[in-house]
């Protein structure tokens, strides 16, 4: 089973103890933006920057083609 981006946030988000609240402070947005962000599982990558910065850990996103090549 996969995790969406929302639920591997929300992981994150508990295990450094942050509440929505709080990263949504460091990331000067709304308890509400993020809230909705994070129930439609709705991230650029910027965003997805950002977060993985204000949670103190990197993000990699990308592709992984059939020979292993990442894109």
């Amino acid at each position: 089973m996969k995790l969406t981006m929302g639920e591997k946030i929300r992981i994150l988000l508990k295990r450094r103890n942050i509440t929505i609240i709080e990263l949504s402070n460091r990331l000067g947005t709304t308890n509400q933006n993020m809230a909705n962000k994070l129930k439609r599982d709705n991230f650029s990558m910027s965003e997805l920057d950002a977060i993985a910065e204000a949670l103190d850990c990197e993000f990699e996103g990308y592709f992984v083609d059939k020979n292993g090549e990442r894109i």
